[in-house]
């Protein structure tokens, strides 16, 4: 696991990009698995300007969704298919035919499940999976306890999500559905590089649970030690309470520069 200390969620979305950017120049047909929220936003704007430069071609990508809302009718404004449409497909100038997702409208969810997963091995697996962390070290929709072997599956949303969400909602907690879809621990760890990306003072325990901490259910994030390829990008915020952080600052600096992230 390589952990980066960067100054600010711009400078992590920049460094993020141009890993992206330098996959989609070996790979033009990479697999990239992306994820929804605040978090990643400044990935996106940074790729998304290299495209729009021309140093960066990403019309060939395809694109693997992490979780899905159940019961969300594919073209709702706030399904997680929409929301990337906007926020990924359309400013990488990418369309929705190279897009997959699980079928959160589907009568049969745990086929769906399953499908999805077949799907993605199908594919030939992600290339490059994006991830955030939430506070209590959630990533997709994989809570504390989750099976670190879990598989793409059904989960239900505390209230506390459903809470926090609700201001996608018009500020309607009635409107957020009950249950989603999400990658399990264990397909996201099928991913041949993982990227975390974490930023502020609020992900600071959560950082260092994962990083530092022992490999634990109880801290899902804590299975990407397990990965031969983690890169676990952190603001200087969401990094203060690392106690290796300035071990992990020296590594950076001095590392090959051909070797990126």
């Amino acid at each position: 696991m390589e952990v980066v200390i960067v100054p600010d969620a711009k400078a992590g979305g920049e460094l993020i990009a141009e890993a992206m950017a330098r996959l989609l120049g070996r790979k033009p047909d990479a697999l990239l698995g992306v994820a929804t929220g605040s978090t990643p936003l400044p990935i996106y704007t940074a790729l998304s300007a290299r495209v729009r430069s021309g140093a960066v071609d990403a019309s060939r990508a395809r694109i693997a969704q992490l979780d899905e809302y159940v019961g969300l009718p594919a073209e709702h404004p706030e399904s997680y298919r929409s929301v990337l449409r906007r926020e990924v497909l359309e400013p990488l100038g990418i369309g929705m035919d190279a897009f997959m997702g699980p079928d959160g409208t589907a009568e049969d969810v745990q086929g769906a499940c399953e499908a999805y997963d077949a799907a993605l091995a199908e594919a030939g697996g992600v290339d490059l999976q994006l991830l955030g962390i939430g506070t209590d070290g959630h990533i997709g929709f994989n809570e504390p306890c989750s099976s670190l072997a879990s598989r793409t599956r059904i989960k239900t949303l505390t209230e506390q999500t459903r809470v926090d969400n609700a201001r996608f909602f018009d500020g309607d907690i009635e409107q957020v559905p009950h249950h989603v879809i999400t990658q399990g621990i264990g397909t996201i760890l099928e991913a041949r590089h993982l990227v975390l990306l974490a930023t502020g003072e609020g992900k600071a325990d959560a950082v260092a649970a994962t990083v530092e901490g022992p490999v634990a259910a109880v801290c899902p994030a804590s299975a990407l030690q397990l990965h031969p390829h983690a890169t676990i990008v952190v603001d200087e915020a969401a990094a203060s309470k690392l106690k290796l952080a300035d071990y992990f600052r020296h590594t950076y600096v001095n590392k090959p520069q051909w070797q990126g992230i």
